[in-house]
């Protein structure tokens, strides 16, 4: 438990969960940074506080996420918690097996379109006799 986080590792992460690139991030820096930087960055296991700082600025993430965010700790939480919730209800993630009939659902959607598609028929006509009304005064 004594290892320790990878900054620049985590800052990938976050980075690739924002959807943003390399050049992206690089061009938010300035003018010195290029997306070679940013990758060398993202391979250095202790980034400095003021750096980690202005990129948890750009992508709106506080330092402190970078700073302790591990890995292995959420995959083992989540493992865990996965593994004692299927004890304890006796359910399988992977043994999931609907209490509904898929294709009655698909009916119920398609009714629900059809009543939808009416409604607005409806309301178009009555818009229309509204505007015919007031074009004939």
């Amino acid at each position: 438990m004594n290892e320790k986080i990878h900054h620049g590792r985590n800052i990938k992460r976050f980075r690739e969960m924002m959807g943003i690139k390399q050049d992206a991030l690089a061009h938010e820096l300035g003018d010195d940074w290029s997306q070679k930087k940013i990758s060398l960055l993202e391979q250095k296991e202790e980034v400095e506080e003021e750096l980690l700082r202005q990129v948890g600025e750009i992508l709106r993430i506080p330092v402190e996420a970078f700073q302790n965010f591990d890995e292995e700790q959420v995959v083992n939480i989540i493992s865990n918690t996965v593994h004692n919730n299927d004890q304890a209800t006796g359910n399988s993630l992977y043994n999931y097996y609907p209490n509904f009939n898929p294709i009655d659902k698909v009916v119920q959607l398609y009714d629900e379109k059809i009543a939808l598609y009416e409604r607005m028929l409806k309301e178009k006509d009555e818009m229309m006799a509204r505007l015919e009304k007031l074009l004939g005064k």
